[in-house]
């Protein structure tokens, strides 16, 4: 049977997680979605859609969908899914959980890959997170659990833009755009999102190229100009553009995102005795790092990501032959030691 794939839904309360869910599980859209609901004895938003009186809380919808309202353990509630569509009990063809406004998306990631029941079933797609621009600041101020959820996204949808001016939705998407580089930006009317737009990102897939937010390394080559780990020539891109803008805000936030780049190749064994390391201490506050790295010994780019502990990596194509093989690896997470991050990534160069 091919693998499920599974779609982890994140974002506060408030930010448009449910209308975007009501829509997926009421919309003849043609594909059979299992939604589960991670909710840890909250009163249920959804009771309106959802209204079932049996043990298990799996209920079908007429256009097919499923919803499933879980308040134990996520991996029994796969499991059972799983179970239900081998025996031919339940058809679907994707799973959507939705965390709780205040959950770590971590963990739930996590399941995907080390439970190995979990992953001979599933395959985690990717994470979205929806923010609500009229109280995204105050919420990202305040709450580290919305700074993570942003920290962990491969994809950003922003609800409630026309409720805040231009300007405020600029500054908060550049805002975003330091605390998670690599995840796209979209800025959304209240749950009226594409299906494409949502489904089958391939998010943690190992694909052979970083998406990183162009102007987030633009912004990078002014800040790293003195710093000998730049190998580059700075040459046309020193107009600064990250300093015409008059009105930035200034958040520091706890999230924040970094990018080593190199055109030296790495050692093998340094590489790995110094992310095991780093990993070991710092891995509760790794929220997502994901890199194309070139490394001695090979000629094919080496793919690498992360969640928190858990890391894996992957052989990807040749170089091409006009390629100039190169490094980069972004890191995000809480109050990372940038300095000793990217002098370790450099001592573990050949």
């Amino acid at each position: 049977m091919s693998l499920i794939p599974a779609t982890i839904l994140t974002g506060f309360l408030g930010s448009g997680k449910t209308t975007l869910l009501k829509r997926v599980l009421s919309e003849a859209h043609g594909q059979k979605i299992a939604i589960i609901e991670n909710e840890f004895g909250e009163e249920n938003i959804d009771n309106d859609i959802l209204v079932t009186d049996s043990k298990e809380q799996i209920i079908q919808m007429s256009n097919g969908c499923i919803c499933c309202t879980i308040r134990e353990d996520l991996r029994e509630a796969l499991q059972l899914l799983a179970a239900k569509k081998r025996q031919g009990l339940l058809d679907f063809d994707r799973v959507v959980i939705e965390t709780t406004g205040l959950a770590d998306p971590g963990p739930v990631a996590q399941t995907f890959f080390m439970d190995d029941e979990i992953a001979e079933s599933y395959l985690l797609d990717s994470i979205l997170t929806l923010v609500d621009a009229k109280h995204a600041n105050q919420q990202l101020d305040d709450r580290q659990e919305a700074r993570r959820q942003v920290g962990f996204a491969d994809q950003i949808f922003i609800s409630k833009t026309d409720l805040v001016s231009a300007e405020e939705t600029a500054d908060l998407m550049q805002r975003l755009k330091h605390m998670n580089p690599r995840a796209p930006q979209k800025a959304v009317h209240f749950g009226d999102v594409a299906l494409s737009e949502v489904f089958d990102l391939r998010g943690f897939n190992l694909n052979s190229k970083l998406d990183i937010d162009p102007d987030f390394l633009k912004e990078e080559e002014q800040a790293g100009h003195d710093h000998a780990h730049h190998d580059h020539e700075h040459g046309e891109h020193c107009d600064h553009p990250s300093h015409q803008h008059g009105h930035h805000h200034h958040h520091d936030d706890d999230v924040k995102s970094f990018v080593f780049r190199s055109e030296r190749p790495f050692d093998p064994a340094k590489l790995e005795d110094f992310l095991g390391a780093i990993v070991n201490i710092y891995g509760p506050r790794m929220l997502r790092y994901k890199g194309v790295l070139y490394m001695q010994g090979t000629d094919r780019k080496v793919i690498f990501q992360g969640v928190h502990q858990l890391m894996g990596s992957d052989l990807g194509p040749v170089w091409g032959q006009d390629e100039k093989p190169c490094s980069k690896m972004v890191f995000i997470g809480i109050d990372l030691p940038k300095d000793i991050f990217l002098q370790g990534m450099a001592q573990s160069l050949v």
